[in-house]
């Protein structure tokens, strides 16, 4: 699927693409509602209304902020992430991947929607780092992945020949994006929650392992080369 000889950076998201999911969506959408109304004593029923007033903010930088939904709800964010940080974890063969684009000597940057607080709690207890030549939050260049704007910020700090680029992300409108700016080989994610049914992808090709675009090593070929 993935001529690797025709590829010098290879760009990657962090939450549903290397990491499950499954913690920020139980996050957003179950644990912080349900926190919400008991630390301001509300009645059940709010619980759907801060739903609503969170997914009102879906692909903005607010979205992906803490800092702003602490200040907007009146509670500590990063806190309240602590309180379930066990579920947060690695897709299924992600470090498998990532220790081969190490051997194999990409380019690998991190280009992600999430902010660096959510990196300071993540990175740390997914040893991500460890494979990375570098990192890049939209919070730092100002504007989300979903818009125009974050690739050429993007290729100011990180240059990268479109052309030459391989970006895996689990978000449709990422994807489109990226697409519009030129990069050239595009991947989706099928299943980014892994307590959720798969994604429908139609404008893109979809993993459902990263070992589907890792070369064929068949036992016997390190003795023949």
């Amino acid at each position: 699927m993935i001529d690797w000889r025709a590829i010098d950076t290879v760009l990657l998201d962090m939450d549903g693409t290397l990491l499950d999911l499954h913690f920020d969506s139980h996050f957003w959408l179950e644990h912080l509602p349900r926190r919400y109304v008991e630390l301001h004593r509300l009645d059940e029923a709010s619980q759907e209304e801060i739903r609503a007033r969170i997914l009102r903010e879906q692909g903005t930088l607010n979205w992906y902020s803490l800092a702003y939904w602490s200040r907007e709800l009146g509670v500590d964010i990063v806190a309240l992430k602590r309180e379930v940080q066990h579920l947060i974890g690695l897709r299924s063969d992600a470090l498998d991947f990532l220790r081969w684009l190490k051997r194999a000597h990409p380019r690998v940057v991190l280009a992600t929607n999430a902010d660096r607080e959510s990196l300071a709690l993540k990175l740390p207890l997914t040893g991500l780092e460890d494979y990375l030549d570098a990192i890049v939050s939209s919070a730092d260049l100002g504007v989300p992945k979903e818009a125009q704007e974050f690739w050429f910020a993007l290729q100011d700090v990180e240059p990268f020949d479109p052309a030459r680029t391989l970006f895996i992300d689990d978000n449709p409108a990422v994807l489109e994006s990226a697409r519009e700016f030129g990069i050239r080989h595009l991947l989706g994610i099928k299943r980014p929650d892994s307590r959720r049914p798969e994604k429908e992808l139609e404008e893109f090709i979809a993993l459902d392992r990263f070992a589907a675009i890792l070369p064929d090593e068949r036992p016997g070929d390190e003795e023949d080369a």
